[in-house]
């Protein structure tokens, strides 16, 4: 008996890893709110019945595609904020992990690019959470820095939600530049090199103004 339910459990996942490649697929080329439950079913080749087996509405199965996009991005942020070395190595090395990231995960990084905006609630909010998860998490991080010395927590906060938002958009800059070649993917980490150095500036005197302390 137990053989069989292990047998029965396995399909189950299979089907339901095969219904969300098949949906991260088809939003290649379109928005989730557009996206019909026959057509990701069809691409599977299951019943329309079988998908609430493993998901209550594509709303629920987009949650769960934003649950495993950014999911995977806790250690890599950790690591962008934990490296070492001084101010340019740590930068080269946050965007490095970062279009590390969009070369391995493309298509997750396009559907959270064009969903976090998008039509769909439940999907706007599991994003803002999960975004908002990886700002608390970066705070704590730039808290231990010596740095942060007489820093509130509201300005930090405030830096790590930059240092957040720095990160997607870099992400999004990487994910378009392999169609205009390397001398875009070159220009993309510059930008983000400079954008990333003026943050640091920023952070280094925010204590010296008239705003700073929190």
């Amino acid at each position: 008996m137990s053989h069989t339910l292990g047998v029965r459990q396995a399909q189950k996942q299979k089907t339901r890893r095969a219904l969300l490649d098949a949906a991260l697929e088809l939003l290649e080329e379109q928005s989730l709110s557009s996206l019909g439950l026959r057509e990701v079913t069809r691409a599977v080749g299951v019943a329309p019945t079988a998908f609430y087996r493993h998901f209550r509405s594509i709303e629920d199965l987009g949650v769960a595609l934003v649950e495993e996009a950014l999911g995977s991005l806790h250690p890599m942020i950790r690591t962008t904020v934990s490296t070492t070395g001084d101010g340019e190595e740590r930068i080269a090395r946050a965007i490095g992990l970062i279009a590390g990231h969009v070369d391995a995960h493309p298509a997750h990084v396009r559907f959270i690019a064009r969903e976090r905006h998008g039509g769909v609630q439940p999907v706007r909010e599991a994003i803002r959470d999960q975004l908002a998860l990886f700002a608390v998490e970066v705070g704590e991080a730039l808290a231990q820095d010596p740095v942060s010395a007489g820093w509130g927590e509201e300005d930090l906060m405030m830096l790590a939600q930059l240092y957040v938002d720095q990160m997607l958009v870099t992400a999004s800059l990487f994910l378009e530049a392999p169609a205009r070649g390397a001398r875009e993917r070159e220009r993309v980490f510059r930008m983000a090199t400079r954008r990333l150095r003026l943050i640091g500036i920023g952070r280094a005197h925010w204590l010296e103004g008239a705003g700073g302390g929190g």
